[in-house]
């Protein structure tokens, strides 16, 4: 949903010169400045993807699972081990790349929390966040709205998906729509963010400064 907005801004944007693509399953899309690598299995890296992070000035990871969609065990790899694995790779690769997560809104940098998500999310957010520095950036949404059509993947999706035109009036700090989530972490690999923590109300103000 998010990935393939990023995606799209990037082949259409000409400071762009080159795009890699890491994942298990093909994006379907094709241009000359697009190097797509496929893995069965995320954390088992080609040698080919490698041989090219040397090159990666900016890494931009949306890769990420729904609550409930899967048991503990790999809720927690997806969340936190690939991300990691793929950092480590990068940074002694290129030891000034930069890294941008799409985290979520509630991510607990204590790691004490009840709820998986927000103990996952602080988790992987502190090791990039180690591995980083100052060139690690953290996008917090709050409740996605999917501008493409979809299919939601529970319920509770599908609810907010209706009530969407109510949500909108809680205000910045809690919605933000697919396109300006996309276009606020493609934008942070041209003009890096004030502050590493981008929450959902500061996601949409870094999206505005940038069309200025």
């Amino acid at each position: 949903m998010v990935g393939s907005q990023v995606l799209s801004l990037a082949l259409t944007n000409e400071a762009i010169d080159k795009i890699v693509v890491y994942g298990r399953r093909t994006c379907g899309r094709s241009d000359k400045k697009l190097v797509e690598i496929l893995s069965n299995d995320f954390l088992e890296f080609p040698e080919e993807l490698k041989s090219l992070l040397p090159s990666v000035d900016h890494v931009l990871f949306c890769l990420g699972v729904y609550t409930g969609a899967v048991k503990r065990e790999p809720f927690r790899q997806i969340t936190v081990d690939m991300p990691v694995a793929l950092a480590d790779l990068h940074c002694k690769a290129n030891p000034q790349g930069k890294f941008s997560l799409l985290s979520g809104q509630g991510a607990d940098r204590t790691e004490s929390s009840r709820m998986m998500f927000a103990t996952d999310k602080g988790a992987v957010e502190n090791a990039l966040n180690e591995m980083y520095g100052t060139s690690f950036y953290t996008f917090r949404p709050g409740y996605i709205y999917p501008i493409e059509k979809r299919q939601e993947p529970n319920f509770s999706y599908r609810l907010s998906r209706k009530l969407y035109p109510l949500l909108k009036y809680l205000g910045p700090k809690f919605i933000i729509t697919s396109h300006e989530l996309g276009e606020g972490i493609f934008q942070s690999a041209l003009v890096h963010p004030s502050t590493y923590i981008l929450e959902n109300q500061d996601i949409l103000s870094f999206v505005n400064s940038t069309h200025k």
